[in-house]
């Protein structure tokens, strides 16, 4: 199932069609594929969620993440840190920037 196939093609103003083309499929699959009647292969899979730069997973409904899910460092936390990523991502962009803006002086001043 591709729980989210339809959404992103209305997001991005496509057509059925038009998504076909662009990853190599037919109309009637597209259309197979939003209304369950069938399931694309991984194959397919992976040819549609880099169309729209998201992930496998976004696709079939496993994760709301809807951008393509980056590597990430494996870090085992604290409490405290962990809320303060959670703080963080909570902020406007303008606020993220001052904040590493307050960390990046702290870093220099701490280095000789």
């Amino acid at each position: 199932m591709i729980a989210n196939l339809k959404k992103l093609r209305n997001k991005k103003g496509i057509s059925q069609q038009m998504l076909a083309d662009a990853i190599g499929t037919s109309q009637q699959s597209i259309n197979k594929y939003e209304n369950h009647k069938i399931e694309p292969d991984i194959e397919m899979l992976i040819k549609i969620a880099d169309y729209f730069e998201t992930s496998v997973d976004y696709l079939t409904g496993h994760t709301d993440i809807d951008r393509v899910i980056e590597n990430v460092r494996r870090y085992d936390l604290g409490a405290a840190e962990s809320e303060l990523i959670d703080s963080y991502r909570k902020l406007s962009p303008k606020q993220r920037d001052s904040i590493e803006s307050v960390i990046g002086n702290y870093l220099e001043l701490l280095s000789p």
